[in-house]
């Protein structure tokens, strides 16, 4: 189980017209009324077609704390001082025992329409769940897609570092962009809470302060370094060479040098990147290899990255060829506000980088703020229940629902369907009619080769089944995006993924549409 994040995961977080329809509710004796709510969204994020699940344990967190104390009852009496003190009293005794949750697990390719977390319960404590649910999710299942998507757009042979804490919404953004990027496919975080708490892998270097720390040798307070001068052999390297550096630059490499001998990873661009911060690194690195530790690389942080990296790339092997030394596995960082179209750019252009610290436009979600999940009943009283609107894609699909995912024979996924949870669900090698939910002439038979829940049962009452670790989320979308076929996640124009109804539910739902609907007379 995660720990949580903040003190805030707890259901006064949360809008005011959840409690002033809770209080209705109670006042019309409909408060313990059997309800159910589907929470899911109606467009892909970031122009794609498809979006990744992230938030459980966070959900599960709130779930376990779903009580209101006295401080915050007294409060709600502040805002409500015409409601009568037994609904006060009300407040104070429930929690979440008497609900159901079914949730989609985190790092689960999801699509639009799919019931991704299902809440049964009584239909005010089930209301109440609706903001908190949503501000648990939603900006997590969009960091854990945005991840996702410049893991795809990197490559699965780049190392991906999540660098955004200090540019996050607030401190509870940075932690979750920490955790959720981590998901979705990132390698390690600068996030040192979020290591700690999460168990995610942190790397750090250091920063252009620390190179401007020092303006010569003199700033150094030894450059002595098991048994040698390490700022002497450098130098010396820099002058059989004819190189023009920055004195204080070298110093600032040799003092970092000399704390992280077999970690040794400058930061080169502080003054010019080619005829200062390379051929500095490139002396120290030589100076440490007289003594037997060896340098790991650089980082790059602005300027034109690919070529930047292809001409550093050069350098390490020219000068590896003249002192023959290995700079064979000297590794090249790249940062400087990276986004997916310049992962892409790059890739096109042919770099020499290894690993990318991204921060600003990961943790922001700065392509698309917003996830847009929403939170609708669909069932109370026993009774299903629908949304009509004059927008064909806000019109709600209507039941207490289960869904599924149907694959064909070579493994890739067919469609999403969903059912009414009374109905037979569909079984491997059985043709079924798979109807799409607002469009009555597209429809289509698949005979599944597998069947697969979307949606597991996490909470009756109480935790019921463990929380999957970031490390078996993170492998579950691995395993996920290798049954999408890849017109559908790709980055450019994706062919969208099927979202179906089964026969059954879509006759009914077009049955509550015209009982729902009133017929407009004209005379």
């Amino acid at each position: 189980m995660e720990l949580p994040t903040n003190q805030y995961i707890r259901p006064l977080l949360t809008d005011m017209y959840q409690l002033t329809m809770c209080y209705a509710y109670w006042k019309n004796n409909h408060h313990n009324d059997p309800a159910v709510f589907d929470a899911f969204f109606r467009k892909c994020p970031f122009k794609g077609e498809y979006a990744v699940f992230g938030g459980v344990s966070e959900i599960i967190e709130l779930l376990k704390n779903f009580r209101f104390n006295k401080a915050e009852v007294d409060y709600i009496r502040s805002l409500m001082p015409h409601a009568e003190e037994e609904f006060f009293t009300y407040l104070t005794s429930i929690d979440a025992t008497q609900l159901k949750v079914w949730i989609v697990p985190d790092g689960t390719i999801v699509f639009p329409r799919i019931n991704l977390i299902r809440v049964e319960g009584p239909l005010a404590i089930a209301q109440l769940c609706e903001t908190t649910l949503l501000v648990l999710c939603n900006f997590a299942s969009l960091i854990t897609t945005n991840a996702a998507r410049f893991r795809k757009a990197a490559g699965s042979d780049k190392h991906l570092s999540e660098f955004g804490t200090r540019r996050a919404q607030g401190t509870d953004g940075a932690m979750t962009a920490s955790k959720y990027s981590y998901i979705g496919g990132f390698d390690s975080t600068s996030n040192l809470l979020a290591g700690m708490i999460h168990k995610i892998p942190t790397i750090g270097t250091h920063a252009h302060a620390y190179v401007v720390c020092y303006s010569g040798r003199k700033d150094l307070s030894t450059s002595i370094f098991k048994g040698i001068d390490l700022y002497e052999h450098a130098d010396k390297y820099r002058k059989e060479n004819n190189f023009n550096t920055n004195d204080g630059e070298l110093a600032a490499f040799v003092s970092y040098a000399i704390a992280y001998p077999d970690k040794f990873l400058a930061l080169v661009d502080t003054y010019d990147t080619l005829s200062s911060g390379v051929p500095n690194f490139i002396c120290v690195a030589l100076a440490l290899n007289e003594i037997g530790h060896k340098a790991y690389g650089i980082r790059l942080d602005s300027g034109d990255l690919a070529y930047l990296s292809i001409e550093s790339r050069k350098l390490f092997r020219q000068y590896a060829l003249k002192y023959s030394v290995d700079f064979d596995k000297l590794i090249i960082v790249a940062s400087n506000d990276i986004n997916e179209g310049v992962l892409r750019s790059l890739n096109i252009q042919g770099h020499e980088i290894n690993a990318f610290g991204i921060g600003t436009n990961l943790v922001t979600c700065q392509a698309q703020p917003a996830l847009g999940m929403v939170y609708k009943l669909v069932e109370v009283r026993n009774t299903p229940r629908i949304k009509i609107s004059n927008e064909k894609d806000k019109v709600t699909i209507p039941c207490q629902k289960k869904a599924f995912r149907l694959y064909g024979n070579d493994g890739i996924a067919i469609c999403d369907i969903m059912c009414r949870a009374s109905d037979p669900e569909p079984e491997i090698g059985k043709k079924i009619m798979a109807r799409s939910p607002l469009d009555e002439k597209k429809r289509m038979y698949v005979v599944p080769s597998k069947v697969e829940a979307i949606n597991e049962l996490f909470w009756d009452g109480q935790l019921i089944r463990d929380v999957p670790s970031l490390s078996e989320s993170r492998d579950r979308l691995i395993s996920q995006l290798k049954s999408i076929r890849s017109d559908i996640t790709r980055e450019i124009n994706p062919t969208p993924y099927k979202v179906s109804l089964t026969s059954g539910l879509y006759d009914y739902m077009m049955y509550l549409w015209d009982m729902e609907v009133p017929i407009p007379e004209f005379q």
